[in-house]
């Protein structure tokens, strides 16, 4: 087997792959501090130590926002490569196909509207402790 160049650029590349990924990785483990005991065990958020229970329920509106808003984002992320195919002007079929996709996104909007799904309650209810 005749080694080349080709083949040495693409051992030198996947090797600097690999010390890319993994050189951090080492490095954190030889000079990272390594403390012990204190708050260290604690639950924190942000930095700010916690009051009272650190496992608070959170209401089911707030999963349903999560939720809406990925759904929404991935049919917005589908507007840049529109956006990309009809940089040049496409004639009025283009832009009926555009309408359309954004009155189906409208009326989803809508919908959810009308659902109630966008109202939050004034006030969220924590569960007593057990």
């Amino acid at each position: 087997m005749v080694f080349t160049w080709l083949q040495a650029a693409i051992l030198l590349f996947f090797l600097g792959g690999i010390a890319f990924g993994a050189g951090p990785l080492l490095g954190s483990l030889l000079i990272a501090p390594k403390a012990h005991g204190g708050a260290m065990a604690e639950t924190y958020e942000c930095g700010v130590p916690t009051h009272g229970r650190t496992w608070v329920k959170f209401g089911i509106n707030y999963y349903f926002y999560a939720l809406i808003f990925l759904a929404f984002e991935v049919d917005i992320l589908y507007l840049f490569p529109v956006a990309a195919l009809y940089a040049k002007p496409q004639g009025l079929e283009a832009a009926a196909k555009l309408l359309v996709f954004l009155a189906v996104l409208a009326a989803a909007i809508i919908y959810f509207m009308r659902k109630g799904v966008f109202t939050w309650p004034r006030r969220i209810q924590v569960a007593p402790r057990p």
